[in-house]
């Protein structure tokens, strides 16, 4: 049993990390809850009891074992070096220590070893990065990824609790003929979608798209791995699509894919060929499997494959995949 803080308690994040816990039976002694000033005083419900919601200071954060940080990246870096310093097991939802060589970036299903001892913090990566992986890291450990071109499909969970609400209400005002002033996304979002809404750089390519080569990088150890990826944002609450073509460096058949597929962790193949029915985010809504199919042959280049993936972005792409890093460091027994 260990004293647990969730750091940002409030956002969609937070909320589904809250979910996670309780559904898989966290160890936890006492959990401390911290948000924003415009949450304090407020109260959650966790395992029928209330648990009141606090504004951070080193004082409230005394005591805890384990802390999971799901409030930006400008809070994770003000305060997790100084839990860290204290001998906190602290996991970070945020992109502030991603590409730091001494933090490990870990997907538990894929590269849990690499958490060790000595770690007191470790990374979520990206969501994108994420979901591609889940169904690309088991083909790579038999056929060695050359190369992939990614194009995703990102749901308004990504951008946050705000974002979907806000998607919503676009929504109604459309059908209704109204007009509707957006204040989270940059664009129309009701029947429309639009290039990923992070930081375009001089190449052209936004943060997004940079993160998922990055960050495949080293996860899978291998700087010899190239990650092309379009981000796009589609008006779908939450749950993220991404088209993958992926080379090998060596031939790998159709039958080879889905068999490896099939039995990797925390992948499920879904699909009915008679009906052309494949996973959709209506599927893998709430899921925390990564669905995939449409698994087939790129006649146009050698080695090749293309493959459709779906995985909910608040689960397996941000709070899953935190508690599954700190069932990781209480399984150590830090």
């Amino acid at each position: 049993m260990v004293n647990l803080a969730i750091i940002g308690v409030t956002g969609a994040v937070g909320q589904e990390v809250l979910k996670v816990l309780e559904k898989r039976a966290f160890p936890i002694n006492q959990l401390y809850c911290f948000a924003s000033s415009a949450s304090v005083g407020k109260e959650i419900v966790f395992r029928g009891e209330k648990i009141p919601i606090h504004p951070l200071s080193l004082q409230a954060l005394d005591g805890i074992e384990i802390a999971i940080f799901s409030a930006g990246s400008k809070i994770s870096k003000e305060w997790i070096p100084q839990l860290v310093e204290k001998g906190v097991c602290v996991v970070d939802n945020s992109s502030a220590f991603r590409m730091d060589p001494n933090v490990p970036l870990v997907i538990p299903e894929i590269n849990g070893h690499c958490l060790q001892k000595h770690h007191f913090l470790a990374s979520c990566p990206n969501c994108s990065t994420v979901i591609m992986l889940m169904a690309a890291a088991p083909l790579h450990r038999h056929f060695k990824i050359l190369r992939i071109v990614a194009a995703t499909y990102q749901a308004a969970s990504g951008a946050g609790f705000r974002a979907m609400q806000e998607l919503k209400e676009e929504t109604l005002a459309h059908l209704e003929n109204r007009p509707y002033i957006s204040s989270v996304m940059p664009h129309p979002y009701a029947f429309n979608l639009f290039t990923h809404n992070s930081t375009l750089n001089a190449e052209g390519y936004v943060d997004e798209e940079v993160k998922m080569l990055e960050e495949t990088r080293k996860i899978l150890q291998d700087d010899q791995i190239w990650v092309n990826a379009t981000c796009v944002r589609v008006p779908v609450l939450r749950t993220h699509s991404e088209a993958l073509n992926i080379t090998f460096s060596k031939e790998v058949t159709v039958p080879m894919a889905y068999e490896i597929l099939s039995s990797a962790p925390g992948i499920a193949v879904l699909e009915d060929r008679s009906k052309n029915r494949f996973p959709m985010p209506s599927d893998a809504t709430g899921q925390d499997l990564v669905f995939c199919g449409r698994v087939r042959k790129d006649p146009s280049f050698p080695n090749t494959l293309d493959l459709w993936i779906v995985g909910d972005q608040l689960l397996k792409g941000a709070a899953l995949n935190a508690v599954q890093i700190a069932e990781l460091f209480l399984k150590r027994g830090s």
